[in-house]
This record gives C-alpha cells, structure tokens and sequence, in this order.
C-alpha cells in the first residue's frame, strides 16, 4: 500500500476533524454566552452538521479499517490502538460527568467506535477481502444497520445500560450519543467503499495530494489526540478571554 493512499485518507479525516473542531468552539462560544443563543440540540443547522460530522469520521474509520486489513495489520497494532480509544471513552465520561453532571456522556462517538471496531474485526475475515461480493454484502448489511432504529424501538433500551444498542424509543439525555445502530452501517459503508476503490488499479486515491492539504494530513494523522486536547484548549483560552 503505497503512502499517497494513506495521505488521502488522512487528508480527508483531517477535514473531518476541523469541521468538528469549528463546531465545538460554536458551542463553547454559545456556552460561555459570547455569541448569540443557539439551539444545538433541535436547530437542523446545528444537528444536520453534527450528523454530517460523525458520518464523515465513521467512513473514514470504516476505510482506515479496510486498509489495515488489506496491509495484514499484526493484532498487537490494532489492541494498542483499541485501548487507546477505549481510554480516550472512558476519559470522556469522566470529563462529562464533571461539567455536565445531567447529561453526561455514557455512550458517545469514542465509545461507539470502540465497539465498532470490535464488531468488524471479529465478522470480518481477510480472505474475505478479495471476493468480489463483499462490498456489496456491506452495503446491504450497513443499509439494514441505519434503517433497523427505524423500525424497530423498544423501551428496554432506554436507559444508559442498554442505550448503546441505539433502538430506543426517545434520545436519551446526553451531550453525545452515537449508538451502534444506526452507526455501524455507516462504518461498514466506509469499509465497503474503500475495499472497492483499493481495486481499482487507477483509483484517484493513488494521485499525489496538493500541498494545501499537509495541514489535514498532519491532523488526520493525530485524530486521537486533536480529540481528545481540542476541547480543553478552547474551554481555558475562553476561560481567559471571559476572565480579562
């Protein structure tokens, strides 16, 4: 797998994660009361992006994930990795409980992808990967995924114990909710669409990137940790800016 195919990949998370970035400075302005009040959680201009956000970072972890399995990722790389993520969720939790004590984070977008990930890699097999079916199969499977909430809600998923299956009956009260159905099909779209490109002997994911996307690359490269430290610096430095 050559370096140009990774770069695209992290070119494009990188885009994911400023456009994530500019939303939560968004809401720490509306927090701290230095913009005009916004409805972050029933304004379509705000929950569309939100969406379209979440989205983007799941197909790029679906496609990171295809890639991985193609190049023969060793088990030890992808069980660092995981307990990272799954670190990073638990760390998140805290942080949540502590600032927002009634709607804290129990099942976010870490702590899905961190599920998630163990679902592909205990369905998925490497042979698998070269049968001419597969993407189809995914995309079917991921379709049924994001329609399943839609048709199928029960009050025993309501609460914080079982609401990350994601069929529940109303949106639990929480600052960040992206349960397994419907997200894992969106993450077995990202897996479907790249073992498709990575087929293609003159994908245009092999074309050199431009230099004006070094900046997203750099970032799509270090999405844990630009996660995990955005917030913190947009929460002190408007500390400081409200304070002088």
């Amino acid at each position: 797998m050559n370096t140009q195919r990774l770069a695209w990949l992290d070119a494009l998370r990188g885009a994911a994660i400023v456009w994530m970035m500019g939303f939560h400075l968004s809401f720490d302005l509306h927090q701290f009361r230095l913009i005009p009040a916004q409805d972050f959680y029933d304004d379509p201009f705000w929950t569309l992006q939100r969406t379209a956000i979440v989205s983007l970072f799941l197909l790029c972890a679906g496609a990171g994930q295809a890639v991985a399995l193609r190049q023969g990722q060793v088990p030890g790389r992808f069980w660092r990795r995981w307990l990272q993520v799954a670190a990073c969720a638990v760390l998140v939790s805290v942080g949540s409980a502590w600032m927002f004590p009634r709607s804290w984070i129990s099942f976010g977008v870490l702590h899905g992808i961190a599920l998630m990930l163990l679902v592909l890699r205990a369905t998925l097999r490497p042979r698998w990967l070269s049968a001419p079916w597969l993407p189809a199969l995914l995309l079917a499977a991921g379709a049924l995924a994001v329609l399943a909430p839609l048709v199928i809600q029960h009050p025993f998923f309501d609460n914080r114990w079982t609401n990350w299956v994601g069929l529940v009956t109303r949106k639990p009260a929480t600052e960040d909710y992206v349960p397994l159905l419907p997200w894992l099909g969106v993450m077995l779209w990202g897996v479907a669409a790249m073992l498709w490109w990575l087929r293609r002997p003159q994908a245009p994911v092999q074309r050199p990137l431009s230099g004006w996307a070094r900046p997203l690359v750099w970032l799509g490269r270090r999405p844990l940790t630009v996660y995990m430290l955005h917030q913190p610096v947009f929460i002190g430095l408007l500390t400081l800016l409200q304070r002088a």
